[in-house]
């Protein structure tokens, strides 16, 4: 918590000045794509930060509610909203823990590329089968877990593969896949105002998809977003995403165990 909320102004920069090309060019379109019409749904937006894909779902006409467990980012989100006023409620809380959210209320749970960033993963998945309805959906998006990359680190955390340089270019090299740990996300690409960094967890997709078994989420359709050639020529570093993915998109329905 403390961690988001000392970087909160440095990532809302980076999201609202449109420097966010991964999610405006390769994640949000594949992701609004799964999610569809949402006009005069129930919507909770998990681990919202600073409200950005909030307001996108509340501008489609969606009823909507943001919950983040940063006190800072929250409170960006609600400044934003008392402009805009499209009814959005915002809430500080942790997604393993939503208290203040009611059970079997909610048509969709989205959780743009965050649940990587949740602690205490299995428990966030209990919460939102709790908060959905019947036939409810939690669609989701995560970096790859097969293909997000770190720095090898002897000793250190669990290491998934890292670039090496080939003959005539950089290529992808397995290191670990298996088992689950916590590593550094490093924000420090020229178009961050103030670089900073901040923690994830990496779990396998079994890891994921036996979680979401376990809530009665059970798992419906998935996306491996691709970037399309314009993008790829306005984002030219978005290239490499034609041949390997950076993230996935899942769509989990909630039904009876």
């Amino acid at each position: 918590m403390k961690e988001w909320d000392e970087v909160a102004e440095s990532f809302s920069d980076f999201v609202r000045e449109g420097k966010d090309y991964f999610r405006d060019a390769l994640n949000n379109p594949a992701t609004f794509k799964l999610i569809g019409n949402v006009k005069g749904k129930k919507v909770l937006d998990l681990a919202c930060g600073e409200g950005y894909n909030t307001r996108v779902l509340a501008k489609k006409g969606a009823t909507v509610v943001g919950v983040d467990f940063s006190e800072k980012l929250i409170e960006l989100a609600r400044h934003l909203e008392i402009k805009e006023r499209l009814g959005i409620t915002y809430y500080v809380a942790d997604a393993a823990n939503m208290e203040k959210i009611q059970s079997n209320h909610f048509d969709l749970v989205t959780c743009f590329m965050a649940l990587q960033d949740v602690e205490h993963y299995k428990q966030a998945i209990s919460e939102v089968a709790r908060v959905l309805k019947e036939n409810g959906r939690f669609i989701f998006s995560i970096p790859h877990p097969c293909f997000i990359g770190h720095v090898v680190k002897d000793g250190g955390s669990v290491t998934r593969w890292m670039y090496e340089d080939g003959t005539t270019e950089k290529s992808f090299v397995i290191r670990q896949y298996f088992g689950i740990g916590k590593y550094e996300v490093q924000w420090d690409m020229e178009r961050i105002a103030k670089p900073f960094k901040t923690t994830a967890f990496h779990r396998t997709l079994t890891d994921y998809f036996l979680s979401l078994h376990r809530s009665g989420l059970l798992v419906s359709r998935l996306v491996e977003p691709r970037p399309t050639l314009k993008a790829v020529s306005k984002y030219p570093s978005l290239a490499k995403r034609l041949r390997i993915p950076q993230s996935i998109v899942i769509e989990a329905v909630k039904k009876e165990l």
